[in-house]
């Protein structure tokens, strides 16, 4: 997914700082999205009338999500260009964030959170390219990656402050709300700071969508798994069903990537 020798040295990306602080911008997205609905949880409960339950798959949705698709982000970003699914990604994030706002159902917004979650999974792999290809091996990307890295981290640490702070002053929607203003934005900008990148011809590109489908399906059978094990228990029949569901995806997910020509995971 990355190239040793960068695609685009520092002579001929024209703003190096502006498309730094772009891939920045992705990661303390990323980041801050996974912990900024900590603190609002509480009040998402009493409105949406939601349990502990439910409440875990509001967290549970991105990461789930995230983590499933997140082999299919670097396939799109290698077959499609960096910088096309940058855009597209940071468009959906900020769409699912806009849509989740208004949720009124459970279902509602742990959709929003998935597919906020899937945005992540196809942002990440083309912002991690792009800096490696982008800016030259040395100290030029040394320092791209340090501050990109320090965007992860004060998303990680502001995720909750933040969350925090618009569920007690403005109400929980905006700790949705309030990343529109950063993906939008940025999806926009992309377009003139980020140089475009080569996509491999439509003819060649081949997708893993079985795959990515099975190893998703297989995840979130795992993350129900540990969510409702306790509450249903051990021995109940939905318990064994959802461990042969995980079981079955994730060993479907393994012999598709025996044997498609063009594995998520060779």
């Amino acid at each position: 997914m990355t190239l040793e020798k960068p695609l685009h040295p520092a002579g001929v990306l024209r703003h190096p700082r502006a498309a730094l602080a772009l891939l920045s911008f992705a990661q303390l997205l990323i980041a801050l999205d996974a912990t900024i609905v900590f603190v609002a949880l509480d009040a998402m409960g009493q409105q949406l009338q939601l349990d502990a339950r439910h409440l875990q798959w509001v967290i549970s949705g991105y990461s789930v999500a995230f983590g499933g698709c997140l082999l299919l982000g670097g396939r799109c970003a290698d077959l499609l260009g960096q910088r096309r699914m940058y855009v597209a990604a940071m468009a959906l994030f900020g769409l699912a964030s806009f849509a989740g706002g208004f949720a009124q159902l459970p279902w509602q917004l742990v959709a929003a959170r998935a597919g906020q979650g899937v945005a992540a999974a196809l942002l990440f792999p083309a912002t991690l390219s792009m800096i490696n290809t982008l800016y030259a091996a040395g100290a030029e990307r040394n320092r791209a990656l340090a501050v990109w890295s320090m965007a992860s981290a004060g998303g990680l640490a502001a995720g909750a402050l933040l969350g925090g702070l618009l569920t007690q002053t403005l109400g929980w929607h905006w700790v949705l709300w309030v990343l529109v203003p950063i993906a939008w934005p940025c999806a926009i900008a992309a377009g003139r700071y980020l140089p475009a990148m080569p996509a491999v011809p439509a003819a060649q590109r081949r997708f893993d969508l079985l795959g990515c489908i099975s190893v998703t399906v297989g995840a979130s059978a795992l993350v129900a798994l540990l969510v409702q094990g306790p509450q249903w228990g051990w021995a109940d029949w939905r318990t064994a069903g959802l461990l042969l569901l995980a079981l079955a995806a994730l060993g479907l997910f393994w012999r598709t990537e025996a044997r498609v020509a063009a594995p998520l995971m060779p």
